[in-house]
């Protein structure tokens, strides 16, 4: 119930966030500009809050888990090591200064090793690099077309489910290093020669990938004081360690001498430009999905400047085009290293850039240390990746949303057939999904006795769910009448067809059918021929009940009509929380405010049935302790409120152009109504609240708001309610409802006075 009781400031009810900052944060982040993209955190005229101490030390963590990461996705694609680190320096620099997110970080990607590793069989590491270069090409064009929002289009459950494969595929093949072996050239031939594999003598090179599998596994339940060293960087080292420390002579990480000689210069092919275009747009499209996606995920863990996905997708392609001319693997948003950004303070782009520095000067610098690395260890590393690449987590997601096939079936292609044909297999299963849910309907036939016959239609009526439609009715009972309602969110052509036929049909064998559109205007505009339906929001009745200068109808055929809409729309809603409320009510909040027609208690506190115990009366008035009538069932109600239900939380509530507050100024209006006079007689307290100036046309309002506050004085004249509020089991409230402006405000209440 989103009602205002712990409001204690003036100011009014809306519908957005509390706008609190984390702890430490004293500024706000620079408010985005959606039109141009986001300023860049940190850039002249942003806010001083974001400092270069957090992108300073989130750079330093990042970099740690970067460079083991780019060199092991290196080895799992077949390409030169430095082409991982290349891709690394790149992403960072280029990718972070080019792209639209504030702290995702970019480089070479797991998701992209099963694409590289084919590329490097069939057409050699140079022509790979022109790939490379030409798919960055593909993803600057669709950043400057501005359709990166259009690549989100694709399911997700078809997303994970390519990522969730690809990492099977990366860890069936990289467990086969980590034993001693060599990885085969498919998924189902590493898993049918694993077996094998294990019950193999191993030599040195199995102890190091082990040794690092376990530190990986163990590391995230150690204390959080040792986790301050990311899981990579000690895995790693652990496995180097070892190694150094016993002399093992094994395959180790292998840089060339001079890194910039070594540079690949990308070559194109002779022929073959078909397989080469569609491996450019391959190699574009699953890079743009997976940075996109990142991008998306990653702003959920941090307050600055939010994303700009085409100006991402830019950056993304600026990146692969600069990686693909040097001879780098292809870049994408990394969630592994864009959430360790986020988490270790970034709050601008500088991290992801500084990160790419220190790559680089690693690269350069500590090349000795780096080429210590065993390659069974960058291996292991990649099997712990590819396994997490199965998130039990999204797994969960898609099947909450009935797509868990669409993700299981992407999984098992990838695995079984390839990469491009389990996306199709996904996208296939993802398009007959779609076609089931909107062959899907409901109908449900209720006959009543000495009533209409209710029949209620939900879903989409298309021509895939007319037969379901047509059986259903056949249960409809002959020669009676039928009140049709039609939920409908869309309706073709075949659906107001075979409506009107029905219908048609029943009237002729001497029934009756009276037909509601409860959404939006389907049937009537398909019958007439009108190109679009006609949305119901409120329907044409409603209006009519809420304005009075719109009503049709009146007396007890309005009674009527709405009651026949109420139990024909909204009982059925209402009737699971009616039951429970049946035994008996327990409200926490007595709402006292004016017996205006135009003051709808429930609607403007967003409040329900068993919410709100509702006390209404001319001008919301409270007479005071010594001045109350025994017979007064205002007090009456208060005295039940307290003693019997447990209520929390009373609230005066007045409202503008009052026509009580209207009589308090002009006593003549009500002088031939004894009654009224004598029970304003409760509002002379507030009457005395009004400064002495002249009369105003905001002076009708001003009264009324002194008003509230005044009744909430004469509530505390009673002793139970003062007793209440001293002992801080009750709380007053007050609030003030502007009818032309249909805002809801909140009146600080008056200071407590003495009883």
């Amino acid at each position: 119930m989103a009602i205002f009781k712990h409001l204690r400031v003036s100011g009014s009810v809306s519908a957005r966030g509390d706008g609190k900052l984390p702890a430490g944060d004293p500024d706000p982040p620079p408010a985005a500009d959606t039109a141009h993209g986001p300023p860049v955190t940190g850039e002249p005229g942003s806010t001083k809050a974001w400092t270069w101490r957090g992108d300073f030390g989130a750079s330093l963590v990042v970099v740690l888990i970067a460079v083991p990461l780019s060199l092991g996705i290196a080895v799992a694609s077949g390409a030169p090591l430095v082409a991982g680190l290349i891709s690394a320096v790149v992403g960072g620099i280029v990718g972070g200064l080019i792209g639209g997110s504030a702290v995702q970080v970019s480089g070479p990607a797991a998701g992209l090793t099963v694409i590289v590793a084919g590329l490097v069989q069939s057409y050699g590491w140079a022509t790979t690099c022109a790939i490379v270069a030409a798919a960055g090409v593909v993803q600057l064009l669709l950043g400057l077309f501005r359709v990166a929002r259009a690549a989100l289009a694709v399911s997700p459950a078809v997303i994970h489910g390519m990522l969730a494969g690809v990492g099977v595929v990366i860890a069936l093949s990289q467990l086969h290093i980590v034993l001693g072996g060599t990885p085969q050239s498919s998924a189902l031939d590493n898993l049918r020669e694993l077996p094998e594999q294990l019950a193999r003598n191993h030599n040195h090179a199995v102890a190091v990938g082990l040794l690092t599998l376990v530190v990986l596994i163990a590391w995230p339940r150690l204390s959080r004081h040792v986790r301050v060293v990311p899981a990579p960087l000690a895995a790693i080292a652990a496995g180097t360690g070892i190694a150094v420390a016993f002399g093992w002579d094994i395959t180790r990480v292998d840089l060339p001498d001079d890194p910039i000689g070594a540079l690949v210069t990308p070559q194109w092919p002779d022929a073959g430009w078909s397989s080469i275009a569609g491996a450019v747009v391959a190699v574009a499209l699953v890079a743009s999905v997976e940075s996109l996606l990142c991008a998306v995920a990653v702003d959920r863990l941090h307050d600055g400047t939010r994303v700009n996905l085409d100006r991402e997708l830019t950056g993304q392609g600026a990146a692969n085009l600069t990686a693909g001319l040097l001879g780098g693997l292809p870049i994408a948003g990394v969630i592994v290293r864009s959430t360790a950004n986020a988490k270790a303070g970034a709050r601008s782009r500088r991290s992801t850039v500084m990160h790419g520095v220190w790559v680089l000067v690693l690269a350069l610098a500590a090349a000795p240390a780096i080429e210590l690395i065993p390659l069974s260890a960058l291996a292991a590393l990649l099997v712990v990746i590819g396994i997490q690449m199965v998130n039990l987590a999204h797994m969960r997601g898609v099947h909450r949303h009935g797509e868990l096939p669409v993700y299981l079936l992407t999984m098992a292609g990838v695995v079984a057939l390839g990469l491009f044909e389990g996306v199709l297999i996904g996208l296939g299963c993802a398009l007959l999904l779609t076609i089931r849910r909107l062959a899907r309907i409901s109908v449900k036939v209720t006959p009543q006795l000495d009533a209409p016959v209710q029949v209620t239609v939900d879903g989409s009526l298309t021509f895939l769910s007319v037969p379901a439609l047509t059986r259903a009715l056949t249960a409809v009972p002959a020669k009676a009448v039928v009140e049709l309602s039609l939920n409908i969110d869309f309706m073709d052509h075949a659906g107001v067809t075979s409506i009107d036929d029905w219908r048609t049909g029943y009237e002729r064998a001497g029934g009756t059918v009276r037909i509601d559109e409860v959404r939006e205007q389907w049937f009537a505009p398909g019958r007439s021929g009108l190109p679009r339906p006609v949305r119901r929001t409120p329907p044409v009745r409603d209006r009519a009940a809420w304005h009075p200068l719109a009503a049709t109808l009146s007396g007890r055929r309005q009674l009527e009509e709405g009651t026949e809409e109420y139990q024909s729309k909204v009982a059925p809603l209402v009737r699971p929380l009616l039951s429970e409320l049946a035994h008996g009510q327990r409200p926490t909040h007595l709402f006292i405010t004016c017996a205006d027609s135009r003051l709808v208690p429930n609607m403007i506190t967003s409040s329900g049935p068993g919410d709100l115990f509702t006390v209404r009366n001319v001008g919301n008035l409270v007479p005071r302790h010594d001045e109350a009538d025994p017979n007064d069932s205002t007090i009456a109600a208060i005295e039940y409120a307290l003693a019997v239900l447990p209520i929390k939380t009373i609230t005066v509530c007045g409202h503008s152009a009052c026509g009580a507050m209207d009589a308090l100024l002009t006593p003549e209006r009500a002088g031939n109504m004894p009654y009224l006079s004598g029970w304003l007689r409760h509002g002379s307290h507030s009457l005395d609240r009004l400064p002495s100036r002249p009369a105003g046309p905001g002076r009708l309002d001003l009264l009324g708001r002194e008003n509230v506050l005044q009744q909430l004085d004469n509530l505390r004249t009673h002793p139970a309610v003062a007793a209440r509020e001293a002992a801080g089991e009750l709380e007053l409230c007050g609030g003030y409802f502007d009818i032309a402006e249909g805002r809801l405000h909140i009146l600080s209440p008056a200071a407590p006075v003495t009883v």
